[in-house]
């Protein structure tokens, strides 16, 4: 199991908060998420997930419905970020 840290910025971050979409896609991969939001109440967002398939994450990570699951939610590609526990 790898434990990431995601942050990006979304367009709107109750949308964001509210949307399935996360439990969609990353459920059936096992990976479970804890959502966080900027207490300043930027548009930035975060999270962290455990992933039991990093390769198969991050092979997920470059397919088309990984794209259209960011849109639906909001989130802004470009300011994706991704840490990985060491």
């Amino acid at each position: 199991m790898t434990t990431i840290i995601a942050t990006h910025e979304v367009n709107d971050v109750k949308h964001w908060l509210a949307s399935p979409k996360r439990k969609e896609v990353f459920g059936p991969m096992g990976i479970t998420v804890t959502t966080f939001v900027d207490p300043a109440g930027s548009n930035r967002v975060g999270l962290v997930a455990n992933v039991p398939d990093m390769a198969a994450f991050q092979a997920f990570m470059q397919t088309k419905a990984a794209a259209d699951a960011m849109k639906h939610d909001g989130v802004r590609p470009e300011t994706l970020k991704i840490l990985v526990a060491s």
